[in-house]
Parts: C-alpha cells; structure tokens; sequence
C-alpha cells in the first residue's frame, strides 16, 4: 500500500501531438497522521474546505467538507518535483518547498499573501522553469510560499496548481499593477507554447469504497481519455457569462431527485429564471448549494436528520438516493455512494455530500458550488476555446459524458451498503425553454428538447418586444389600403357614369380598354401576385439574416485570458 509517496506516472502521446495524459492520485488521508484533529469519541473529523479570498474578502463564509479525497499530479518547478492538487476553481501556481527559496528560481521583491476561510498562503512571487503534462515553460511566475497554514500539507501535498482562467490569478492580477505581463497561469503558458494544439483539460475522477489505498485517476491536456473519447460528441455548454468569464460555471437546468423535478433559481444577475448558476471545481470534495435544494435532496429520506452542530445531513447509510443533474436535455446520474458518503471517523454514520451552507465565496457569481462527489458521476472537459490566425482563444465551454448507469450504480450501492437494490431506475428530463429558462416534465428519461443558440435566443427575445408595434404598422398598413381602395373604387364608379351621359346615341360604342385598376397596381407595388392573391405584407425587421448577427467577442486575447483585470479579483476557489 502506498501511504507515504505518491505513484504518479506522467504519460506523453506516443503521437507528434502535444496533447498529453497524466495519471494522478486520489490521496486518503493517512490514519496516523496528526495534521487534522479529530474531535472526541466517534464524531466525524471536520476538514476544512479552504474558499481562498484576498485580504479585503475576510466576511466571506468559510466552507467546511468531511471528505477524504484529494487530486493530486506532480509538477516539476526549478528541476525539483513536487506533487500539487489540481484545481480548477484558482489560477495560481503556489508552492511550499523544504528550503525557501526553492532551488533554482529568481525572487522578486513582490509578495503575495492569499488568506483562505481557515489558513493563509504568504511567500514571494518567483520565477522559475516548470514542467507539467510533459511540457516546459521556461519562465513561469508562481507564489514561493514561506508561510503556509494549510490542511492540504497533511496529505503530503505541497502547494496547488490552479486550472482557471489568468482573469482570476492573483500572481497575474499583482504583476500587472507593477507593469508586468509576465504572470500569466501556467495553463495559459502552456497552450501558448502549442498553439496549434487543442486548448481543453479533462478530468476522470476515480472513486473508491475500500478502506485503504491510493486510487489513480486521469487527467489529459489536449486530448481525450481512451475510454472515454465519446465526449467529443457531447454538446458544448457554454460558460456564464459566455464570454470573458472570470470561473467554470455554467447553467444548470434541473436537478431531478428520483421521479420529481426541484425548482430552481438563482442570485445571479442575468441568470434566466428556473435555472441556477453552478461552478465546476476540482478543488473541493463536496458540493454547496441553496438550503431548500439540499432539503428537498435529504427531507423525504426515513431516519434523514439535519445536523446542527455539523451543518449538514445525517443520513442512514443504507439508504439510497437517486438523484441527477439535467444540462440542457441531457441527464447525467449522481452515484449513489457519492450521495451519502461514510464518514471515516465513524463508518455507521453517514452524510449528505450536498451542504446546505450560501456560498458567499466570489458573492454573486454562483449559486452552486459543484465538487469532485458530482465530478465522479462524469467525465468532465474544460475547453478555453482555441487560437484563431490572431491568436485570439475562442469562447470557453465544458463538456460532459455521463458514467453512471443508475441501476447499476444501485447495486454497487447495496453491494456496498447493504439492502436490495431499485430497478428500472428513470428519470423525468424536462423540456426547458431557452428564452425563459422555465421547465416542463417530460413522460420519458430522454426527453428532447429545442435548443437555440444564445445569439438567436437573444434575438428573439428582442423581437418579440417589437410585435405590438410590427401589428400596429401592419393594421395601419391594411386601413390605407382599403381607404385608397375606396376611394378608388368611388372614382371610377363616378367616371363612368359621366362617360355614359358624354355618349353620342346612334353610334358605334368604342371598343372598351384593357383597364388596369389602380388598386391593382398597388398591390402590384406591394408585392401582390400576378393572379390577384393577396399579399403578404413582411416587414423588414422580421428577415432574420446574417448582418442581424454580432459576432461575439472572443473570451480572451492575447498575451492572456484576461487582460483587464480589476483590482479585486482574487482566487476564490475551494480547495
């Protein structure tokens, strides 16, 4: 068994390709370790889930997590090797050596202190050469931490390295007020040295459910997992906002516990109704979401309590809960086990992964926080978008591919959990409309929806504001009309009622004319068909044609993601 030292196996493509898969570790914490206190008889141990704010961010909740788990790669930083957790909810690169400074790297006078909900990360900004996914970067900035008080260190871990957006780097945001360009993220730096090469990371989240060991999972730069490369196909979520956003969040359109659907909402400014803004991070065990959606999860379980002091359900652990996450019409199953996780500290009881505490990290800008217990359920992609012939990245979005197939998950459960395991196991997809974001129940699992793109969507929505006038123009339009037609009619009733009385008697009537009336030439000139059918009066601004559209702006530019940063952007992930 591995419990000291971490067995991570950095594999490059056997292809010319730059794309690149690592083998990294999910860590359990080791029984013996002293680094987290466990509080008296068999109360579960608290392990503080670190939400990383600036200094002038001291009121934001802290989040805590009863996990065990944690992702873990090795990063090679000035030619020392140093396993860090992988995070997409940060941007940083931070690092607690042995010895400060770290060997081989140029200090700078610049420091940077990133206070966390429990503990702090404090150190000098640095340059060194780092190497990761097989790919070097030869002058990266990072914090070289002097001073850390942190829980990971208790997993053998030695610092984090961030998978966001530049936008939401500290190192970047505090060289750029210095006038320097050089603090872009790692990530950054890397696609930047290959970029011809797909810009996306994947994560495969391995679980386990034995008591002991390290559990390898996967994560790729560049390229899909083997496994799992029909995510190619899955649809592209895009981010919220979907240009030139600051974290990985995107619109959740239903959760669905067993056969009914929980409403949803959101605090977030232009958040559609009857959705939620959820955040993707793989620096957090556990997922946090509104109270009344954790409720409704947990309240219908027999022998389900709240648990005051733990601020989080208490669950029966046999019992079993059947939930999904519902992206536009597609379903992807949460695994039971990751519902109602064992505790460590006392395997009898069992608690709710979903915590109802707000999350007031990065205020408004989410309302989900979504951590690895959900990450498990899926194969998750994160797509920065690629470079175009200027070099600017394409709008961001994610990609999903569900691994669990519920009745299946149901078994494993009891196998694990004991009890006799559902069958048939379905859940109600609903037919969310893109413009209001309000949800119906589909009959079938697989319901279907129509999906517009939010461009389209947009304009839609913007003409649907016009109808009341577009009707008043086309009613006014119809009155002219049959006024002129009146009045034409009248006209020639009159005319020719004075050529009779202009008539010569006894001779010959003139041969009469091909007589065009000048109400047909109106409708002529409106459009109207040669067989006299009416026409049909289309206005203008209902041609939905190209120019209509305004390309949108891509997410990021070069020289980085975010180049107007403001001066309180700061990491807000949960660790």
């Amino acid at each position: 068994m591995r419990t000291h030292a971490l067995a991570l196996a950095i594999l490059l493509s056997g292809s010319l390709s730059d794309a690149a898969k690592i083998s990294f570790t999910q860590r359990k914490r080791p029984n013996n370790s002293s680094a987290l206190q466990k509080r008296s008889g068999k109360a579960p141990f608290k392990r503080p889930v670190l939400a990383a704010t600036s200094g002038a961010d001291d009121s934001d909740v802290d989040l805590s997590s009863f996990h065990d788990l944690l992702y873990i790669a090795n990063v090679t930083v000035g030619g020392t090797e140093y396993p860090l957790q992988l995070d997409t909810g940060s941007s940083d690169l931070w690092v607690k050596g042995t010895s400060h400074p770290l060997p081989q790297s140029t200090q700078t006078t610049t420091t940077l202190n990133i206070t966390y909900g429990i503990g702090h990360t404090f150190g000098n900004v640095a340059y060194a050469t780092v190497e990761f996914a097989g790919i070097t970067v030869p002058n990266q900035a990072f914090v070289d931490a002097s001073d850390v008080s942190n829980p990971i260190l208790g997993y053998g871990v030695d610092g984090i390295v961030g998978l966001g957006f530049t936008k939401l780097s500290s190192v970047d945001s505090t060289l750029q007020k210095a006038g320097k360009t050089d603090g872009k993220s790692l990530l950054y730096n890397l696609f930047a040295d290959n970029p011809k090469e797909p810009n996306f990371i994947a994560f495969a989240l391995q679980r386990t459910t034995d008591g002991g060991g390290d559990v390898e999972g996967s994560f790729t730069i560049g390229e899909y997992d083997d496994d799992y490369k029909d995510v190619a196909n899955s649809p592209k979520i895009p981010t919220f906002p979907e240009t030139d956003p600051t974290r990985w969040s995107v619109l959740l359109d239903a959760l669905l516990v067993g056969t009914k659907a929980v409403p949803l909402s959101s605090v977030v400014s232009g958040a559609p109704s009857g959705k939620a803004v959820v955040m993707f991070d793989s620096g957090t065990s556990y997922t946090y979401a509104p109270e009344d959606v954790c409720n409704a999860i947990y309240s219908g379980i027999d022998g389900a309590s709240f648990n005051s002091g733990l601020q989080q359900w208490v669950v029966p652990c046999d019992a079993e809960v059947d939930i999904a996450l519902q992206f536009g019409s597609n379903v992807y199953p949460i695994h039971p086990l990751d519902v109602t996780p064992a505790n460590l500290a006392d395997s009898t009881m069992c608690v709710g992964s979903f915590v109802p505490q707000t999350v007031s990290v990065a205020g408004g800008q989410f309302d989900w926080l979504i951590g690895d217990n959900v990450m498990r359920s899926v194969y998750t992609v994160y797509d920065f978008g690629d470079f175009d012939s200027s070099g600017n990245m394409g709008n961001p979005f994610m990609q999903l591919l569900a691994l669990v197939d519920p009745n299946q998950a149901s078994q494993e459960f009891h196998k694990a959990r004991g009890g006799t395991p559902s069958g048939n196991i379905t859940y109600n997809a609903q037919n969310v409309s893109s413009s209001t974001g309000a949800a119906s129940s589909s009959p079938s699992s697989s319901g279907s929806s129509v999906t517009l793109s939010a461009e389209l969507a947009d304009t839609l929505n913007k003409l649907q504001g016009y109808f009341p006038a577009m009707l008043a123009v086309m009613a006014l339009n119809a009155l002219v009309l049959l006024v002129l037609a009146g009045a034409a009619i009248t006209y020639l009733c009159r005319r020719r009622g004075k050529a009779r009385a202009r008539r010569n008697p006894g001779r010959a009537s003139p041969l009469p004319l091909q007589r065009t009336s000048s109400f047909g030439e109106m409708g002529l000139a409106m459009g109207g068909g040669d067989n006299g059918e009416p026409h049909v009066y289309q206005p203008v601004s209902m041609a939905l044609t190209e120019d209509t559209f305004v390309p949108p702006s891509p997410a990021f530019s070069k020289p980085g993601f975010g180049d107007n940063l403001r001066p309180g952007d700061r990491p807000k992930s949960v660790a």
